[in-house]
């Protein structure tokens, strides 16, 4: 029993040191949360890597989970002392860790203004998990090295993207009985609920529509929610902290050009007329495909879900022809 406490209250002491914050070169904090005390990583390894980035609020910006892909890079030489080259030299293969990289030693070495997003923040803050890492043999050519990261990565990559596609279909359906909705399914695929029709008036081609929206994605974070990626309700951004994203950002009825958002989007809007509102279930092809959305938090091959009214339609000049390979795929904000 006592050997028993002894290694109890050791392997208690060790998670501890573990997760204890760290002072690095420049202002660089960093918390290992676990190591499995490979070695660290060096310049030149190709690192492929999951992370979310926040600021100090704790808001999230970015994350390699929700989009379902992770990054994969080469590390380089660091630039200067606490950048995210020198983070990275702290962790190896299945490393977790919280780093915390200076926003002021990062203003003094690069020279360029401030993101707005983080513009009243000392640290921007990225959680994540060493996946993999790639490295050079010893007595290894360039070019061989190059090759055989790249087979693996190119496999890998393929793999990722066929269990993303492969489960488009099971999200989806999971979306639709999570929030309970009995929607009707378009030809081509657009699944939608018609809430109020409004007017017998169409949008077409050349026409600006002018709209309120709540777009979202159909896969719940880590706070068991649907992000909202993009929104024209003031309320609705502050709810769920996509404000803090879009500093700057007007919000309230938004005009767009009829045709020039994503296909399912077009196509949504099609079904109702000025005081009509309805919910639009929109499917990866009707949406942003295989490429996704990262900087929205799109994932590929992600079905993505919006709430739109319109308010007016103003007539235009419809285009004498078609752009080759469809409209552009657009998001309704920028």
């Amino acid at each position: 029993m006592k050997k028993s406490l002894v290694i109890l209250l050791a392997a208690t002491l060790g998670l501890a040191a573990c997760n204890r914050e760290k002072k690095g070169a420049g202002g660089l904090l960093y918390t290992i949360h676990k190591t499995e005390n490979k070695e660290k990583i060096k310049e030149g390894d190709i690192v492929k890597m999951n992370f979310v980035q926040k600021n100090d609020k704790d808001s999230v910006f970015y994350s390699s989970y929700e989009n379902e892909v992770p990054q994969i890079f080469q590390a380089q030489k660091r630039m200067y002392a606490g950048d995210n080259q020198d983070a990275l030299s702290l962790l190896a293969e299945g490393d977790s860790a919280t780093i915390k990289i200076n926003l002021d030693t990062l203003d003094h070495y690069s020279k360029q203004p401030r993101n707005e997003q983080f513009k009243n923040d000392k640290y921007i803050t990225f959680v994540l998990k060493i996946e993999k890492v790639f490295s050079k043999n010893k007595g290894e050519a360039d070019s061989v090295f190059q090759k055989r990261a790249n087979d693996y990565f190119q496999a890998d990559f393929k793999a990722t993207m066929d269990k993303v596609k492969n489960g488009e279909d099971a999200k989806l359906k999971k979306y639709l009985e999570d929030k309970d909705l009995k929607t009707k399914v378009s030809a081509s695929g657009l699944h939608y609920i018609i809430k109020t029709p409004g007017s017998a008036e169409r949008p077409a081609l050349g026409d600006t529509v002018e709209i309120n929206y709540t777009g979202s994605v159909t896969k719940k974070g880590k706070d068991d929610k649907y992000t909202v990626f993009d929104t024209s309700d003031a309320k609705v951004a502050k709810e769920s902290g996509l404000d803090k994203k879009q500093m700057g950002r007007t919000y309230g009825p938004t005009k767009m050009v009829y045709g020039q958002t994503v296909p399912g989007f077009t196509e949504g809007l099609a079904l109702i007329g000025p005081g009509g509102k309805a919910t639009l279930v929109i499917p990866s092809k009707l949406g942003y495909g295989e490429q996704g959305n990262p900087q929205a938090g799109i994932g590929p091959y992600a079905p993505i879900a919006f709430d739109i009214e319109i308010i007016k339609i103003i007539k235009g000049t419809a285009p004498a022809q078609q752009p080759a390979g469809g409209v552009p795929m657009a998001a309704p904000h920028q």
